[in-house]
This record gives structure tokens, C-alpha cells and sequence, in this order.
């Protein structure tokens, strides 16, 4: 192994990431990784974050030269049914409607490539179970007018006001909600020969 550091490399353009990421690395790179995120018939939200992970780094890896590669991906799951990005107010309200009063989990998964190493591969997913709290349809206008959470699965932000929805939750890592399980992406990036901290 070179004595140099690699550089580090996020494949993803969301701010959520980056400052997560910023938390453990002053300074890296993002790219955007162009994947389609299609869906495989009878695959598991736990096995297609997996596998939009190891995509997303593998699309970015190989353009990096003595790199370190993150990729991420979140599912977010409500008995067995995807909860995606709602988009729009309609789809977000709709979701709420379907999450007060139930248990939510979300599947992150975080892959590092090493091209240093011909392309070694380390996955991590953690699983986050979130409990709503019973939400009436005033609270739910409330929030959503006051957050706008469009671009979030599950139409929350649990960084922010998001939180006031929720019962508990149950997780091993408090930023794997939030879209990147910095724990877990810490060992794989302690494995690869990063020193952190």
C-alpha cells in the first residue's frame, strides 16, 4: 500500500451525506453516480439498499485512481411495502396518513470500494426501526407545511421536526436515519487504513 492517504470519494450529490460525511472528513470529493435505480421483482428493501450502494460506488470507482469510494442507499419499508420519495405534497400526506401509529424501517446501506486495491469491496447495513406516533390530520398539514420534506423517504426529516413524529426509535447508529451510518462507515474506512480519528 502507498504511504500516501487515498482520497475519498462520495458517490452522491445529497447535502444530507455530505454533512454527515464532514463529520469524520474535513476534506473529500462527491461525484454523482449515474445508476438506474430499477426495481428486481420479489427483492428485499434490505438486499436493493445493498445493492444501490455497491452501484452507486462502483459507478463512481472507476474513475478513481488510489480511492476510497462511498457509496449509500436507504429503503425505507412498511410491512414489506417501499416507502419511496413522495416528490409532492399528495404522495407525502399519504404516507404520513399510512405511518402514524406504525413501525417504519429503514435499511441503510453504505459500501466502500478501495481501487487501490483491485477494487476491494466492504458493505455495512444498518437497520433503524422507527415508531410514529398516532398523527391526526392537523399535525400532519402542520408539518409537512413547515418542513416540506419532498426529497426524503418516509417524507421526514428526523434531523429537524421530524422527530416531534416519532414514538422512539430503535437504531445502533443515531445517523443511519439521516442516510449514511458514519459507525459503520467508520470501521469500513478504519479496515481500508484510514486513521479515524
Amino acid at each position: 500500500m502507498s504511504a500516501q492517504a487515498p482520497r475519498v470519494v462520495l458517490a452522491s450529490t445529497s447535502r444530507y451525506r455530505a454533512e454527515l460525511l464532514r463529520r469524520l472528513l474535513p476534506e473529500f470529493q462527491q461525484a454523482a453516480p449515474q445508476v438506474l435505480e430499477t426495481e428486481i421483482p420479489g427483492e428485499t428493501p434490505r438486499r436493493r439498499a445493498e445493492r444501490l450502494a455497491l452501484l452507486k460506488a462502483a459507478a463512481v470507482a472507476g474513475g478513481c485512481d488510489h480511492s476510497l469510494v462511498i457509496g449509500s442507499d436507504q429503503v425505507a419499508e412498511l410491512d414489506g411495502r417501499i416507502l419511496r420519495k413522495p416528490g409532492e405534497l399528495v404522495v407525502a400526506r399519504e404516507q404520513l396518513r399510512a405511518c402514524s401509529g406504525r413501525e417504519v424501517h429503514f435499511h441503510t446501506a453504505v459500501c466502500v470500494i478501495d481501487t487501490r486495491r483491485a477494487d476491494q469491496r466492504s458493505l455495512f447495513t444498518d437497520l433503524t426501526r422507527v415508531r410514529f406516533r398516532p398523527l391526526d390530520a392537523g399535525e400532519i398539514e402542520r408539518y409537512l407545511e413547515h418542513e416540506r420534506p419532498f426529497d426524503c423517504a418516509g417524507s421526514f426529516k428526523a434531523e429537524a421536526l421530524g422527530i416531534a413524529l416519532f414514538e422512539k426509535i430503535e437504531s445502533e447508529d443515531p445517523t443511519a436515519l439521516v442516510g449514511l451510518p458514519l459507525i459503520g462507515l467508520a470501521r469500513l474506512l478504519r479496515e481500508a487504513g484510514l486513521n479515524l480519528p
